[in-house]
């Protein structure tokens, strides 16, 4: 199941997704052909909107950041408490390359999800996990890092990842010429 990256503008990265009705086969393969989408272009998070299905289906992986113990596969995942501390990460996106942003949000979540076994979990996560997390539910609802930075610097943003696309498309068709 080889999933492509949707990269900004793709309308499907602004649609809210849907709750998965209940842990079957088919999401748990999802899962994993996600995580493995994921650490092949280098991401610690990954949200089933990045790669075109509107599913609340998230993964993670930020062990080589912080030593917390591997993967993370979450169906219907939901913050149930967020602390008021917070923390600033320098965040990126695989959905817009090559562009980082400071980004604020609480230090602390706790967050309920199915695992791929259908068993309803609870996390408490802090700093870069807590970070990821919320960053890969944002997407579930529609919503980019970019969405917290001024909107010049917004558009800025999303102007040169939707440059750099052309220039790659011309380079493809200019390898196609004999």
């Amino acid at each position: 199941m080889g999933l492509k990256l949707r990269i900004v503008p793709d309308p499907v990265l602004r649609k809210v997704a849907q709750a998965v009705p209940a842990m079957d086969k088919d999401t748990s393969l999802f899962m994993h052909a996600m995580l493995e989408a994921m650490y092949e272009n280098r991401g610690i998070g990954l949200a089933a909107p990045q790669v075109g299905e509107l599913r609340r289906v998230i993964v993670m992986d930020v062990a080589d950041e912080q030593k917390t113990g591997g993967a993370l596969l979450m169906a219907n995942p939901e913050i149930l408490w967020k602390s008021e501390e917070t923390f600033t990460y320098n965040e990126g996106c695989l959905s817009i390359p090559g562009q980082f942003a400071e980004v604020t949000r609480p230090k602390k979540v706790r967050v309920a999800y199915v695992d791929p076994e259908g068993k309803r979990q609870e996390l408490e996560a802090e700093e870069l996990l807590s970070s990821c997390i919320q960053h890969e539910i944002d997407h579930l609802n529609g919503v980019l890092f970019v969405d917290y930075v001024s909107k010049l610097k917004r558009d800025m943003m999303i102007k040169r990842v939707e440059k750099a696309q052309r220039m790659a498309e011309q380079e493809d068709e200019k390898s196609h010429v004999f």
